[in-house]
């Protein structure tokens, strides 16, 4: 039940993100028309007050993809040099797959950013997924499931996984009220992370499954907790 939970996972976030995709592809008049609206909305009120601007600015390049990378790669050293080798190659593998599967689909769909006047900020590149809303998904996700073992009490995990949907969110929203992605770019970035955390984790539970360990729920237990109170003991 808990690997069908899992693989139920990653059908459920992909449905999402496909949709977009068949969406934007076709150039969907409704979806065009609401993403032009609400960037012309958020990109007014950029424009009105370049203090929150300049904020903005600063907080999407503190949590851009390459923070969520170095993050990943600094925890994942930590956790090969203690022994737990196996979650560390889970951690890596994942935030490459990320970057890699959003780079072949922003090159498959090559999808214009938007252009607007008097513009407050620039990005390169296509614009189908955000790249930056995808990495903070699956960053955020990673780290969430490396630290829940360490937490003792549910509520703590709950707030772990909170916490890491609202840094998410706000990652995304400041790309699209920058001006430099969709709503829709950015929605589709966060559900195609959440998609290849759930994917990568589906894999390492079959695994675990088949090594004979005991079966755990990644997402309030964490990957793999007996390695994490390996680490913990030394």
């Amino acid at each position: 039940m808990r690997l069908t939970f899992a693989v139920g996972a990653v059908a459920l976030f992909s449905v999402p993100f496909i949709l977009l995709l068949v969406f934007v592809v076709s150039s969907f008049a409704p979806l065009n028309g609401f993403d032009e609206s609400t960037a012309r909305r958020l990109h007014a009120y950029a424009l009105a007050n370049p203090g929150y601007a300049d904020f903005l600015k600063v907080a999407t390049e503190v949590f851009g993809p390459w923070t969520w990378r170095g993050l990943v790669v600094a925890v994942t050293a930590w956790l090969w040099c203690r022994g737990a080798r196996r979650l560390a190659i889970w951690g890596v593998v994942t935030i490459t797959v990320s970057g890699l599967l959003n780079l072949a689909v922003k090159d498959l769909v090559d999808r214009a950013r938007p252009a607007l006047p008097d513009p407050v900020s620039w990005a390169p590149g296509a614009s189908f997924p955000s790249g930056h809303a995808m990495a903070a998904a699956t960053g955020a996700c990673v780290l969430a499931l490396v630290l829940l073992p360490s937490l003792k009490s549910r509520a703590s995990r709950v707030a772990t996984w909170i916490a890491a949907a609202a840094v998410t969110v706000f990652v995304a929203y400041t790309r699209v009220a920058l001006g430099v992605h969709w709503l829709s770019d950015a929605v589709a970035g966060i559900t195609l992370g959440f998609v290849v955390v759930a994917g990568t984790t589906t894999g390492f539970e079959r695994w675990r499954r088949e090594e004979g360990r005991k079966p755990v729920e990644p997402y309030m237990e964490g990957i793999e907790p007996e390695a994490f109170r390996k680490t913990s003991s030394g």
